[in-house]
């Protein structure tokens, strides 16, 4: 397993986890996940049609040149949380020794042609590796510009269908949530799974995984329905078939999901005599105030990453990031540890998708070869008070 730490640095305390350094093949030293929707379904509807405002300077003088593709004047929420990146980023760089690396940071305004026109000039000014951009609909219109020059980019997209040749995602896939989830159900003796899912890209994304990973486990599904504007009609029928399962996955947050909760519980269901399962979109204070979804289980990263980092994001900005800023501070911290380790070959496809991955903020993670990631998650329950943690991360992927 490969660390972000410095190897050259003194032992940290255990709540400051600085990304520094890259050791493949070394033990794991230490450990990057959080918002599981869709970036772009997030802020869509916020995002510019403008060109960028205009481009950052360059921050860092390392020989090593990386392109930062951000929404950086795109306007409401897509740009405060660009905004929000852009100083994990700076911090990542700031809190690696010596780095080797200088940021390209480019604003893509939130759109395709921007996210083009930013990665184009990042590359022109001898960028070898693209970090961003952060919407889906963005990642196919820079990957075309890094292709030309045979240079990869990692995106911060959780839509799983931009990922491919030269295009990796770091990012909060659903995808992973779902395989720990079940998979933990499993070894707790769970065999007889029902699902209700929102009627939306997401909920497509967790229908897909759940059906895989349920059937590589030797479970079955007894009932499985979906719901758009009408809760109560799929809640019915999950309602009247939970009698033969001994678990329900939900996939929604907040409001939405005590909603479809109450739905569940008009329509008669019983749910304290079945094992509630959730993604990482049950990480939100409703949820852990909603009491039909007590001692429910959701996969989620090990919240004692982010909260050191949060903590020394605060003491540097004097405010809080957004939960998807340790995705800038990982890809910064890796591919400077990348640069310091190896040469030439840093940023190749090979080394990117090292089988024995990398840790950051969040926990492991690493590339697979079609671009998507796999992170190492733990299993939290809903409680009054806040998430609890019930299983742990894994502490190497085994290869």
């Amino acid at each position: 397993m490969a660390s972000l730490h410095d190897p050259h640095t003194k032992p940290l305390r255990t709540t400051r986890r600085t990304a520094l350094g890259l050791l493949l093949g070394a033990p794991l030293l230490s450990a990057c996940s959080g918002v599981q929707q869709s970036l772009s379904d997030q802020f869509g509807q916020q995002q510019s049609a403008a060109g960028p405002a205009q481009q950052p300077a360059a921050v860092g003088n390392g020989r090593v040149k990386v392109g930062l593709v951000l929404p950086l004047s795109a306007p409401g929420n897509a740009g405060l949380a660009a905004q929000s990146m852009k100083n994990a980023a700076e911090m990542a760089l700031a809190e690696f020794r010596n780095p080797d690396v200088q940021l390209l940071i480019k604003d893509d305004a939130g759109n395709p042609t921007g996210a083009q026109t930013a990665t184009q000039q990042a590359l022109d000014e001898g960028a070898e590796i693209i970090l961003g951009p952060l919407f889906a609909q963005s990642v196919p219109a820079a990957a075309q510009a890094a292709r030309a020059r045979g240079v990869s980019v990692i995106a911060f997209s959780t839509d799983s269908s931009v990922a491919g040749r030269g295009v990796f995602l770091l990012s909060f896939l659903p995808e992973s949530d779902v395989n720990r989830i079940i998979g933990y159900a499993g070894s707790i003796g769970k065999r007889s799974y029902a699902a209700l899912l929102p009627e939306n890209a997401y909920g497509a994304v967790v229908e897909a995984a759940f059906k895989q990973i349920t059937s590589q486990k030797g479970g079955r599904i007894v009932a499985f329905e979906k719901y758009g504007a009408d809760r109560a009609g799929p809640a019915r029928t999950i309602a009247a078939s939970l009698a033969s399962a001994d678990a329900l996955l939900l996939a929604d947050d907040g409001d939405a999901l005590a909603a479809v909760a109450d739905a569940l519980g008009a329509a008669g269901a019983d749910l304290k005599r079945v094992q509630l399962l959730g993604t990482g979109l049950w990480d939100n204070p409703r949820v852990f105030a909603t009491q039909a979804l007590q001692g429910g289980l959701f996969a989620a990263p090990d919240p004692s990453g982010f909260r050191a980092f949060a903590g020394r994001y605060r003491a540097r900005y004097g405010q809080d990031p957004v939960r998807t800023a340790t995705l800038a501070y990982d890809g910064v911290a890796l591919v400077a540890a990348l640069a310091r380790t190896q040469g030439p070959q840093r940023f190749s496809a090979e080394t990117l998708t090292n089988p024995s991955g990398f840790a950051g903020i969040d926990g492991l993670f690493r590339f697979r070869a079609d671009g998507t990631n796999e992170r190492g998650l733990a299993v939290m329950k809903v409680a009054s008070g806040g998430a609890q943690a019930v299983a742990g991360p894994p502490k190497s992927f085994g290869a």
